[in-house]
């Protein structure tokens, strides 16, 4: 196997389930997938469908950052997963929002149902190099 690093940050949230929040293997680093977590108390953030986005996409740049990188700037694909895909077009407001200039490669996918029972959740690859 190639050589690996996990990452681990307490600015994203941490669980005891058997995953890393990110694994750097040379230049690219896998995060996991995110709900709309706070770090600081393992709650659900309160709030619409865009406050939701906002703090996945935290969570994310979180990990990215911890792993060297410069946050969303670095992420080049992202996964998204609604509940509802009447959320989609204000989840892409608010992920627009947070991408300057050329967003990443992305998928978007109406799930059964996420671990909390939250409505969105992400997970990306960023690349370090």
């Amino acid at each position: 196997m190639s050589d690996t690093d996990r990452i681990i940050t307490d600015d994203a949230p941490r669980n005891d389930n058997p995953y890393s929040q990110g694994v750097r293997a040379g230049d690219t680093l896998y995060v996991s997938g995110y709900g709309p977590v706070d770090p600081e108390t393992g709650d659900d953030v309160d709030g619409d469908i865009r406050a939701q986005t906002g703090r996945v996409l935290d969570n994310i740049a979180a990990v990215v950052s911890e792993a060297g990188g410069d946050g969303l700037d670095d992420v080049v694909k992202v996964t998204v997963y609604l509940t509802n895909l009447d959320d989609y077009d204000a989840v892409n407001e608010a992920y627009g929002a947070r991408f300057a200039g050329d967003p990443p490669a992305r998928v978007c996918v109406e799930v059964s149902r996420l671990p909390g029972d939250v409505r969105v959740e992400m997970d990306a690859v960023a690349y370090l190099g």
